[in-house]
């Protein structure tokens, strides 16, 4: 089955009819399906599939052949991939683009006769956009320990399900979460493929020099419900009123810091036409060039939300949801990631950064890793507008394809930390 035949076999699943927007969330149908489509696919391969004890889906070519890696090298298996759960209403190609790349990646590896001396996997991880459970890359924070099991297994959805629940109905042991290091001890690098999420790159293929530190923080304002046409404006305690000076404030002290600060989900309680909230909990997510820019623009937003709340009578607090701090990604395999694609013929890659988080910024604390990037004409993601053009798709599979064959299928592959 080609790249087109693959993609367009993918694409209808979650897929909302009348806004092409994507709702594939972990666990529930959509992404399960997506989940069983890459199992289909991975079997009509021959490959060996693996699903660890935190749902993350591997599917390996040789396996037969891994080896523990030299904690001095990176003899051991290569790993591309990505994920298939989405944002609400999300685009078509953030995270797929990777999984679907990497399988027709292998297909080109094979069709040129290219045997790997060292096992290459493809990764689906679970939970990645964080749009059900509120933690990102939840699936590689679990297997590297970045999140503590039983905070994971407390997290719940906006139905009330926990992940623990979740699992359980899924056949896994919500007991058994947590870090692998036997997994990861298997793996000798990550390299992810993945549309690129704006307008920075101007090739069709592009690598990542970092990724920019982000977080999410909940802000929960509470306040008095009442009735919306009895109660004066003198003795309202109304959250709304600072929850709203407060999007105002994200917005001003992101400018003023070179960050970007977004309240893009917010919950009202009761949520009632005729009612003055009693509640109002609001996410904020946070990024910047550096960590000192993203704390002043944190610690500026919660500043403001604290005189906003205590001018109206109401409290707020803030809990931080999830961090990850500047990513730099290894230089050597960012290298040899390069040098590899120039040496098949295919033009230099640019290095760019990314304010994006990603499952390769996760591993890269545990095993070198890199990232390719794939052009965006529209610049848009997170939205149905999110789009790769058929002939930069396929330069990705090219240039991914000649990255696995340098890693994992040529001499250099043979010697331990060539990378």
């Amino acid at each position: 089955m080609s790249f087109e035949e693959m993609w367009a076999s993918l694409l209808p699943i979650g897929r909302d009819a009348a806004t092409g927007g994507y709702d594939r969330f972990a666990w529930l149908p959509a992404e399960l399906e997506c989940r069983a489509w890459f199992l289909d696919q991975a079997r009509a391969r021959d490959l060996t599939i693996e699903q660890d004890r935190n749902g993350n889906l591997f599917a390996w070519w040789n396996p037969s052949r891994d080896q523990p890696r030299d904690h001095g090298g990176m003899d051991g298996a290569v790993v591309t991939g990505s994920h298939l759960d989405s944002v609400p209403g999300g685009g078509a190609f953030d995270g797929p683009l990777g999984v679907v790349s990497a399988l027709a990646a292998i297909d080109l590896l094979r069709e040129r006769g290219r045997t790997p001396v060292r096992p290459i996997g493809i990764a689906v991880f679970a939970e990645e956009e964080g749009a059900r459970f509120g933690v990102a890359c939840l699936g590689s924070r679990l297997l590297t320990g970045a999140i503590e099991p039983a905070r994971a297994r407390a997290l719940r959805d906006a139905d009330g399900v926990s992940l623990a629940e979740t699992l359980h109905r899924n056949d896994l042991d919500p007991k058994a979460i947590g870090p692998d290091d036997d997994l990861l001890r298997r793996i000798g690098c990550f390299v992810e493929l993945h549309v690129e999420q704006g307008r920075a790159l101007d090739a069709p293929v592009g690598v990542a020099g970092a990724i920019w530190p982000h977080g999410r923080w909940r802000l929960d304002f509470h306040g008095e419900g009442n009735h919306a046409g009895t109660t004066h404006l003198k003795d309202r305690r109304d959250p709304m009123l600072p929850f709203a000076g407060t999007v105002l404030a994200a917005r001003r002290s992101a400018d003023s810091h070179d960050s970007l600060a977004t309240i893009g989900k917010v919950h009202v309680t009761p949520g009632g036409v005729n009612a003055i909230p009693s509640q109002v909990t609001a996410w904020l997510d946070a990024r910047g060039p550096s960590e000192e820019a993203v704390t002043a623009t944190v610690e500026e937003i919660v500043g403001s939300a604290e005189r906003a709340a205590a001018e109206h009578g109401v409290t707020v607090e803030l809990t931080a949801e999830s961090y990850t701090g500047i990513v730099a990604f290894n230089e050597r395999l960012r290298d040899r990631v390069c040098g590899a694609i120039t040496g098949a013929g295919l033009s230099r890659p640019p290095v760019l950064p990314t304010g994006a988080g990603h499952d390769a910024g996760i591993l890269s604390a545990h095993v070198p890793s890199a990232m390719l990037f794939v052009r965006n004409p529209t610049g848009v993601s997170h939205a149905p507008a999110e789009r790769a053009e058929p002939a930069d798709r396929l330069a990705g599979v090219e240039a991914l394809a000649a990255v696995l064959a340098d890693l994992a299928c040529g001499a250099r592959a043979r010697e331990t930390g060539d990378a």
